[in-house]
């Protein structure tokens, strides 16, 4: 007899054992063998809950209480941890929270190869010594409460702006930035852009600070070209926030989830500022694409460094390149460095970066991976070594094909999505790959967040 369809309805409620955690950060448990997602919820914990959305594969609940608690469960310092959703695993030990993003990257894999946890080579997750104000970069959305200027995120599953005073995870430099402005906007009674109205002037704050010196970065993003009181906005700014180098305005009035429009404007200070990572250093304008969190980025680099196993006399590919932060850390350990991307102004600043540290044996190409290799192939050039850190949708299948087709010794490929990660790998494995290696990296304490590593390397004979 085949089983019987279980029938879960919006509203029920049932005690629930919490199995492991999802992707997402939330528990994942069984009633009567149909999965069930609970935000909050810990491996190990009864919970009774009450579904909230159900669906045929799978239902959503929240918890109604909780009857037994796991010992890694503790209080979260955030005041708005519950609402905000921009952190999801706060209520879970630092060192718990290392275990299970392991143990969703092992998940994956048995999802979606058929490697099983003995003979995955994964490795214990790189965590932080100190797992706090590590985000550079933080932007929030302007808005009201009552009559008070308020900065925040929407909160999850809704379009309620929660103010966030003192975000934990971000740097305290731009944090207090940002409270800041928001004093200075609502002394100076600049408008505060009205989503539903489509009135207003100032959309959101963005701030990012340079680690290695401190220096602060302020974009203001307007729904207007004209800002009132423009000029004594800038003083107050000036006067009261001298560590902010480089004012921008980034004008965007369209409906639209986009933070950043197409036009951008310098109000005061340098266009961009300076940062480092170990001895690379970096100009950052408004827009450019760089980690948000420097200390562990120089961790991931030197794991990509040690998984690519550089001699000197390899040549490179940095697929999907960007700046070329990756590939310039790998740069004095190759014989030659090609890189591409998409988006030009990336590879404006790859060889920029690229000049300005003396790489003259790096070549970045604007355009498809899959599209500029086999056009080198055709050349003679043949890559002994490929580096890729794709978007969270994995590779593109093309260019999966274009590096199997291209035979290097060694593949690193950095992800940030275990799910397309794993299912990428399986195909470079049913094509001659070995996995070797496989490093977590907890680039984003406090998130369901995580980045891995993974080296493969050509099987002999293929």
């Amino acid at each position: 007899m085949k089983n019987e369809k279980v029938s879960v309805k919006v509203g029920q409620e049932f005690l629930l054992t919490i199995k492991r955690l999802g992707i997402n950060g939330e528990g994942v448990g069984y009633y009567k063998k149909h999965v069930v997602f609970v935000p909050g919820a810990l491996p190990g914990e009864e919970v009774f809950v009450t579904v909230t959305d159900a669906k045929e594969k799978f239902s959503e609940a929240k918890i109604k209480r909780i009857r037994t608690k796991s010992q890694d469960r503790i209080e979260p310092p955030c005041p708005v941890y519950d609402k905000c959703g921009g952190c999801q695993l706060q209520h879970l030990d630092y060192n718990a929270q290392l275990k299970e993003k392991r143990d969703i990257v092992r998940q994956a894999f048995e999802r979606h190869t058929k490697l099983t946890a003995e003979k995955l080579p994964l490795k214990e997750t790189i965590g932080m010594e100190d797992p706090w104000n590590y985000r550079n970069k933080s932007q929030l959305q302007v808005g009201h409460n009552q009559h008070e200027v308020i900065a925040g995120l929407y909160g999850m599953n809704s379009h309620d702006l929660i103010d966030i005073s003192d975000c934990a995870i971000q740097h305290p430099a731009t944090n207090k930035v940002t409270q800041t402005v928001k004093a200075i906007l609502q002394e100076l009674k600049i408008p505060i852009y009205l989503e539903k109205k489509r009135k207003g002037v100032v959309r959101t704050i963005v701030t990012r600070v340079g680690f290695s010196t401190g220096d602060v970065q302020l974009v203001l993003i307007t729904a207007t070209k004209e800002i009132p009181d423009k000029d004594q906005l800038i003083e107050e700014i000036k006067k009261r926030l001298p560590e902010v180098k480089s004012v921008l305005q980034n004008i965007n009035g369209r409906r639209t989830s986009l933070i950043f429009g197409d036009e951008t404007v310098h109000l005061h200070g340098e266009e961009v500022i300076q940062e480092a990572l170990g001895d690379l250093q970096f100009e950052l304008s408004a827009r450019a694409f760089f980690q948000l969190n420097p200390i562990q980025t120089v961790k991931l680099y030197d794991e990509v460094k040690k998984a690519a196993q550089l001699t000197g006399t390899e040549k490179l590919v940095d697929a999907y390149c960007g700046v070329g932060t990756i590939g310039l850390w790998l740069a004095p350990h190759v014989k030659e460095l090609r890189g591409m991307d998409v988006i030009p102004e990336a590879i404006e600043d790859a060889r920029r970066n690229a000049q300005r540290h003396g790489f003259s044996h790096a070549l970045y190409e604007e355009g498809k991976a899959e599209e500029i290799l086999p056009k080198w192939q055709k050349q003679g050039w043949k890559p002994d070594v490929f580096v890729v850190d794709p978007p969270r949708t994995g590779c593109d299948r093309k260019l999966l094909e274009a590096m199997i087709k291209a035979k290097p010794k060694r593949i690193v490929y950095v992800s940030c999505n275990p799910s397309t990660l794993a299912k990428d790998v399986d195909v470079l494995m049913k094509a001659g790959f070995k996995l070797e290696n496989l490093q977590p990296v907890d680039m984003f304490p406090h998130t369901s967040h995580v980045e891995c590593i993974s080296q493969l390397i050509l099987n002999e004979g293929n």
